[in-house]
């Protein structure tokens, strides 16, 4: 498989400069979050013209694991799940990626999972080569890209303990929480928290059978944690007694 996307996903030309010669990139809504939130308004449209702007329906792959890294991705919209196959034809979920995240900060000679699409998802897709080039001649670039491989970094920590020493009960409310903070820190609502992934995929990435996932999401209704699941969207009910779990208390 291609870093191209597939199954009818759509691939649209770059964005050209207005008249007024800033790129139309400045007003992406992500921009601030995303890889080019650190560059100047000229850097802006130069890092915007090499950009390919992908369109991904629910179900779509965008890569496969192992197959060659040729591009990189930054998420302007929708959700997206990182997963690997494990030898016994088990799926293990290693992340969710947002409006705002890179996909293709590991520098590796081949995608290290695959990538699907949760929801309508859009993002902008670059030639690895062409941002190697550009992270040399653009200095605000280079230190955004390690910043986010920083962040990338302490994140797989957190999966790691979070994977590795906490209860049912725990992992899904720290993924409520985890949710919900990533949302503010976009400028979002935190609550109600945004849930678009299945049962299924959560548990896959918390390392729950997708029933263990629903009966936690029962207890901490009748806990009185959170409201009901409505159109993908958790109410939290009592943001400190959720913490609270999240933490061990």
């Amino acid at each position: 498989m291609s870093g191209a996307p597939q199954k009818g996903s759509t691939l649209k030309p770059a964005l050209p400069k207005s008249d007024a010669g800033v790129h139309p990139c400045a007003a992406c809504e992500v921009r601030e979050h995303a890889v080019c939130g650190a560059l100047t308004l000229p850097e802006l449209a130069k890092f915007g013209g090499a950009m390919k702007h992908i369109s991904l329906e629910a179900g779509d792959h965008l890569v496969d694991e192992g197959e060659s890294e040729t591009h990189v991705f930054s998420v302007t919209a929708g959700c997206l799940k990182c997963f690997k196959l494990l030898p016994d034809g088990r799926r293990q979920v290693v992340g969710f990626v947002f409006p705002g995240d890179f996909l293709g900060l590991a520098k590796a000679d081949a995608y290290t999972s695959s990538v699907e699409a949760v929801t309508t998802a859009t993002l902008c897709r670059m030639d690895r080569r062409e941002l190697e080039k550009m992270s040399t001649s653009i200095p605000n670039l280079d230190k955004r890209l390690h910043e986010m491989a920083s962040e990338a970094l302490a994140e797989l920590q957190g999966q790691l303990l979070l994977l590795g020493r906490k209860t049912a009960h725990e992992r899904v409310a720290t993924f409520l929480t985890m949710l919900s903070r990533r949302a503010e820190e976009r400028g979002l609502p935190g609550n109600p928290v945004d849930v678009p992934m299945s049962r299924d995929d959560i548990g896959d990435f918390l390392g729950l059978t997708t029933e263990t996932v629903s009966r936690t999401f029962s207890r901490l209704r009748k806990d009185g944690l959170i409201g009901g699941d409505k159109d993908r969207r958790v109410e939290i009910l009592d943001e400190d007694g959720l913490t609270d779990i999240a933490d061990g208390f």
